[in-house]
């Protein structure tokens, strides 16, 4: 649905069977939507990469790769920035919990690289409903396919926390 708002152009909330066909159609949709917007490539990689991994993240850990239960994606697009949501129907978790997958005694296991890529390519990060949704914000680092860098873009990564 289009919002009638200056400065939100887009805005939309999906719901999904836990399966990687549903998830990876509604990546496309919202991919595209940053194409037409005239974001540039890297910007949309990183939302692709931080969308990725939180849709399989909700499949697979929080709705335990259930098909009857669902996942719930909500984007918002401005100008400058996009703000994503995923909610599962799971159980949660405590993302404090998961291991630091870059410290020595992590390095060989595979458990927190996916929320390790999400809070690095994502420039806000929240875990909300004990861990079922988790809501990111992406602002545009790079200039439009159109014109210069969004003035409005953070100007150092401080936002972001370590894995």
């Amino acid at each position: 649905m289009m919002a009638s708002s200056d400065t939100l152009d887009w805005s939309e909330q999906i719901v999904i069977a836990s399966t990687c066909e549903d998830a990876q159609r509604v990546i496309g949709r919202i991919l595209d939507e940053l194409r037409q917007a005239g974001w540039h490539q890297d910007d949309i990689f990183a939302v692709h990469l931080a969308l990725e991994e939180s849709l399989s993240n909700a499949i697979k850990h929080g709705n335990r790769g259930d098909p009857r239960k669902k996942v719930t994606i909500s984007y918002r697009l401005y100008p400058h920035k996009i703000d994503l949501q995923v909610a599962d129907e799971g159980q949660g978790f405590d993302p404090a919990a998961v291991p630091d997958p870059t410290l020595p005694e992590n390095i060989n296991s595979t458990s927190g690289r996916g929320l390790c890529l999400i809070r690095g390519f994502m420039d806000r990060v929240l875990f909300k409903e004990g861990g079922r949704v988790i809501w990111m914000e992406r602002c545009r680092h790079h200039g439009t396919t159109e014109g210069p860098v969004a003035e409005n873009r953070p100007q150092s990564n401080r936002t972001r926390p370590a894995c």
